[in-house]
């Protein structure tokens, strides 16, 4: 029989590797544990488009940059007499107070879209507060009006950021249609891709500053209407009371108990 006779040296270098190999299961429990909680964790999704059945759709513009086209949009959307939403960053607010002005005197919703257009989800949930009510300031003090209306920069958001918005008492809204008018498509593709997704309670994002927008709303605005749905401002097509957003992100009412 052999006998296996230790060291103080050996004994030490044992030691430590149980101690390291301890320490690294320590760590890879914990590691998993996160990685199963933050799995497990719900998915706080924004609203993209609303449970209707009522044949109401929004328009919305996002503002964030460039005024050369606002007066214009505003003279379409009136003379069409159509409400819409237009979701303003506070750097634009500051630089265009008359424009923020005229858009809230022709009747349309003038809503948040934070206050120097960050990627929400790199921020702490102090500075996501800090975007939200500098802009409702700047906006509150030019209309009276403070927004109930918040839309994420570059559509970028996660749980913290729908959390941020709704302890602001505001609701996080997204857009179930994309007229990619940024991307300079014509005015009929514009006009094409809107139809070929619309249903009752969609959301269409536009800017205020794309190329091709102007010609395109009137057509946009004709062919909603020939489809045989209304316009109304996001603020009018939200559900009032207690909601849930699904998986696609429509809003529906909670079922009460």
């Amino acid at each position: 029989m052999k006998f296996i006779t230790f060291t103080k040296k050996s004994l030490l270098v044992l030691f430590s590797c149980v101690l390291l190999g301890a320490a690294a299961l320590t760590v890879t429990i914990k590691t998993t544990s996160r990685a199963v909680a933050t799995a497990a964790e719900p998915r706080d999704i924004p609203i993209y488009c609303v449970d209707r059945d009522d044949k109401k759709v929004s328009i919305s513009f996002d503002a964030a940059w460039g005024n050369e086209q606002t007066e214009t949009l505003l003279e379409i959307l009136e003379e069409k007499k159509v409400t819409a939403t237009f979701f303003l960053v506070g750097e634009w607010v500051s630089k265009y107070p008359e424009s923020v002005q005229a858009i809230a005197k022709n009747g349309h919703d003038v809503e948040n879209h934070s206050n120097t257009h960050p990627y929400m989800t790199k921020l702490s949930p102090e500075e996501m507060a800090s975007e939200l009510r500098n802009c409702n300031q700047k906006i509150e003090e030019l209309t009276g009006k403070c927004p109930t209306l918040f839309r994420p920069p570059y559509g970028d958001y996660d749980n913290s950021v729908v959390k941020s918005v709704k302890e602001q008492n505001m609701y996080c809204i997204q857009w179930d249609i994309d007229s990619l008018d940024w991307k300079d498509p014509t005015p009929q593709q514009m006009v094409e891709r809107i139809t070929s997704k619309l249903t009752s309670g969609s959301i269409i994002l536009m800017h205020n500053g794309a190329k091709n927008t102007p010609e395109a709303l009137p057509l946009i605005i004709d062919a909603v209407r020939a489809a045989g749905y209304e316009f109304v401002p996001i603020s009018e097509i939200i559900l009032e009371g207690d909601y849930t957003t699904d998986h696609e992100g429509r809003m529906h009412l909670a079922e009460s108990d």
